[in-house]
């Protein structure tokens, strides 16, 4: 009688533990079950961060608009222009000098100093410009390398000097004529005493700092690139000169067998 009682309260015992168990083995997987829910639903997904796609959708549209704004308002500058009798798409410059044979040629030069005997021309596209009240500061690149412009009120006329404020922009291609002076922090520039606009671009340059790294659009417009990494348009140019001597040379053959 007593193995019956005890074995009753061990049955008992075990029946309760079993019970406990497979309750919260219930609990623990309907607390995981809750918290499936509410990290992985696509509505707490969709606050909480958005799709890829759509933030790079948001960045090109802002992208777009960006430069459709800029080109609006270079295009309207275009209009000004000609309404003032100035022409922005010249038809020529004469140009003596390229900004390399400047370099080479008044290196000499020492900090500070003007060579008013000099009187160069030259031309190139625009790409940095600094303004500082009477002065503005801009970096002109050509086929050969860079060269500084050095833009004084008191060098050029009231009407150029409001036109170079107003109307230029990096980016475009000017033509500009002077002498040569070296500043006091020893940059060879050109001191403006005229310039012209030859053409007036309508979209900014690429990013100063950053540039064109975009491999697609690198290739696929190469005429940016060449503009925002020289180095692709000196490869192109070495690639020309040897293509040129091949044929020169594979004519020359011809002739000769002949």
């Amino acid at each position: 009688m007593e193995a019956l009682r005890v074995w009753r309260a061990s049955s008992n015992l075990l029946g309760f533990a079993a019970s406990r168990a497979a309750a919260a083995a219930a609990a623990s997987a309907g607390r995981a079950h809750r918290f499936h829910i509410r990290c992985c639903s696509p509505a707490a997904a969709a606050t909480t961060k958005p799709p890829q796609d759509r933030r790079r959708r948001s960045a090109s549209s802002s992208s777009t608009s960006d430069r459709d704004s800029i080109r609006a308002i270079r295009l309207k500058k275009v209009e000004e222009l000609r309404g003032k009798g100035y022409e922005p798409y010249a038809y020529k410059w004469d140009r003596t000098h390229t900004t390399k044979e400047l370099q080479e040629r008044y290196t000499h030069l020492e900090n500070g100093e003007v060579c008013t005997e000099a009187s160069v021309s030259i031309a190139g596209r625009i790409v940095a410009r600094r303004a500082f009240g009477k002065l503005v500061f801009m970096t002109i690149r050509d086929d050969s390398g860079t060269i500084q412009l050095y833009c004084e009120k008191d060098s050029l006329t009231e009407e150029q000097f409001e036109q170079l404020k107003a109307f230029i922009d990096v980016g475009d291609i000017l033509g500009a004529s002077g002498s040569i002076k070296k500043t006091e922090k020893g940059e060879l520039s050109v001191y403006v005493s005229f310039f012209e606009i030859l053409t007036k671009s309508l979209l900014p340059l690429p990013d100063k700092y950053h540039g064109l790294t975009d491999v697609d659009k690198r290739y696929r417009q190469r005429y940016i690139d060449m503009i925002a990494n020289p180095e692709v348009a000196d490869v192109f140019r070495t690639r020309a000169k040897v293509l040129n001597t091949v044929v020169h040379r594979n004519i020359f053959s011809l002739g000769k067998q002949r």
